[in-house]
């Protein structure tokens, strides 16, 4: 079986969720460091211009998305489970409010001026501008729109209260033992105890802090070092996995065979095009060569992107 190979950054908050996950689950993972912000030509050699942090590579499998990166883990081993028995819908829809409401409100919060000046206090100014200017063009198209400041900070303490609430009738874990939906809530507060000027609006609620420390104990599991030009030759030795085993009838018309590009909805909507070569209920697959990468398969989750026609 070939190595997880994640491409991902150490201040990359959904970076962090993966690497939570990967320790929650006792892996040994491959650990390819990219840049911040774009070009990254290794990234888009082997996702055709996908351009969210973090990619997991399975040989010339891409998987895009921590949702369906969190899927892929658990195919790998299903013990200890994301999904618990009977909580799968409950997990998945807690995540998916962390991953969109919790995050946009931690990024209006971050990305505050007294934040900001302490984060990039050791960068030169032309690198905190092209980092500024390439987060900017990030949501340009999408379905995202940024919290104002005022309104993140106002709506704060609701959004931690209940969680608070949650974590005082469930126990240790927001649905009493560990889920997909711990690993989503932890990886944005996170990004807030980077620096003092956030940190206190995670440490103020002393339930929350306490489970967080339980979350990123964790840990990110085995990891060890990998170029990312040899992850790009490992994808073109590798020969695509077998495709999965189910039929869906898309109510959209869109069948295997057929030449499209897939996005995001959100933000970071950078279309990959390739052949549609799988379309299932919860993952759509892109069959794509690349003159570096071969032959690849880039996995992108069906809720949270979009499918069109070439």
């Amino acid at each position: 079986m070939s190595d997880l190979i994640l491409h991902h950054y150490p201040t990359s908050l959904f970076s962090e969720k993966a690497r939570l996950m990967l320790g929650f689950k006792g892996l040994s993972w491959r650990s390819v460091i990219i840049p911040p912000i774009m070009p990254k030509p290794d990234v888009v050699a082997l996702t055709g211009g996908y351009r969210k942090t973090p990619v997991l590579q399975v040989g010339a499998d891409i998987y895009c998305d921590t949702a369906l990166i969190a899927r892929r883990l658990e195919a790998q081993k299903a013990s200890p489970t994301f999904y618990p028995e009977g909580q799968s819908f409950i997990a998945d829809s807690l995540a998916s409010w962390a991953d969109s409401v919790l995050f946009l409100h931690s990024v209006s919060l971050v990305f505050q001026p007294a934040s900001l000046a302490l984060r990039f206090a050791k960068l030169p100014p032309e690198a905190v501008k092209a980092f500024v200017a390439d987060r900017a063009s990030f949501f340009e198209g999408g379905s995202a729109t940024r919290v104002p400041l005022e309104q993140a900070q106002h709506q704060w303490p609701t959004l931690m209260s209940r969680l608070e609430t949650q974590l005082e009738r469930n126990g240790d874990f927001l649905l009493g033992d560990p889920s997909i939906a711990d690993f989503s809530v932890a990886h944005t507060l996170w990004f807030l105890k980077q620096t003092p000027v956030t940190a206190p609006l995670v440490d103020d609620y002393p339930a929350v802090l306490a489970w967080y420390q339980r979350v990123i104990g964790f840990g990110h599991g085995a990891a060890s070092e990998l170029n990312s030009a040899d992850a790009v030759d490992i994808a073109r030795q590798a020969t695509p996995a077998p495709l999965p085993d189910e039929i869906l009838v898309d109510p959209n018309g869109f069948e295997a065979g057929q030449q499209v590009s897939v996005s995001a909805v959100d933000y970071g909507v950078n279309p990959v095009q390739g052949e549609l070569v799988f379309n299932g209920r919860e993952e759509i697959i892109l069959r794509r060569e690349d003159e570096r990468a071969g032959e690849v398969h880039v996995h992108f989750p069906r809720v949270g992107f979009r499918i069109e026609k070439r």
